[in-house]
């Protein structure tokens, strides 16, 4: 067990251009996270609190909505959610079901740890304009992010449409899902009447100066 006194170095971690992270790590072995972990959203809004113990998230964390709501506590230790917030009407983030539907079926949407801001960042951070942005007006444009989630809990399919009427462009692209790490690739499924169904995850996203992708 590492002592109590052991000392730490403070340190802070840009996500993406909005999103910043504050945490410690040991000062030797170097690198190994420990204590409080933050995440702020242009430096002001919370967006995530947990804590590390020797590199690894232990005990209850909570994750926030870009308005500082929380929408999610996830417990490591016992590895289950204890809370979500209901879902909201959103034209930014939506959810579809693959099965078919009846009135009376009792639904529930597929879940990522992280909540629906953090949870979500690496599938936006993978993918950037493949062509120089240079004299370019990027906010003409807007992308969909379309996430498959399989009854396993498994992220099956990863598209990308970006569409600009301005610039008469519009191109889908597909992604090797295997591109993401095994916890990016891991759901708690959807489920109909409590039997897990595949569904789909559409997230409305504008387009950086830089060619990479942000939540409206």
């Amino acid at each position: 067990m590492r002592g109590a006194a052991q000392d730490t170095l403070s340190r802070r971690e840009r996500l993406s251009d909005s999103v910043i992270a504050h945490y410690h790590v040991l000062s030797s072995p170097p690198n190994v996270k420990v204590g409080i972990y933050e995440v702020f959203l242009k430096r002001r809004t919370l967006l995530v609190r947990g804590r590390y113990s020797d590199g690894k998230k232990s005990g209850v964390w909570q994750f926030f909505d870009i308005k500082g709501q929380l929408n999610e506590k996830y417990n490591y230790d016992r590895k289950q959610f204890t809370y979500e917030a209901p879902l909201y009407s959103s034209p930014d983030f939506s959810f579809l079901f693959e099965d078919s539907l009846k009135v009376g079926d009792r639904l529930t949407r597929p879940l990522k740890i992280g909540g629906v801001y953090y949870g979500f960042m690496p599938y936006l951070s993978i993918y950037k304009l493949p062509f120089d942005t240079f004299d370019v007006n990027t906010y003409l444009f807007q992308a969909y992010v379309e996430l498959l989630i399989s009854p396993l809990g498994r992220l099956a399919d990863y598209n990308v449409r970006v569409v600009s009427g301005r610039y008469n462009y519009d191109q889908t692209f597909n992604i090797d899902v295997h591109l993401f790490s095994e916890d990016d690739r891991t759901f708690t499924p959807a489920t109909k009447n409590g039997v897990p169904v595949m569904s789909r995850i559409l997230i409305k996203c504008f387009v950086t100066p830089g060619g990479g992708l942000d939540f409206y």
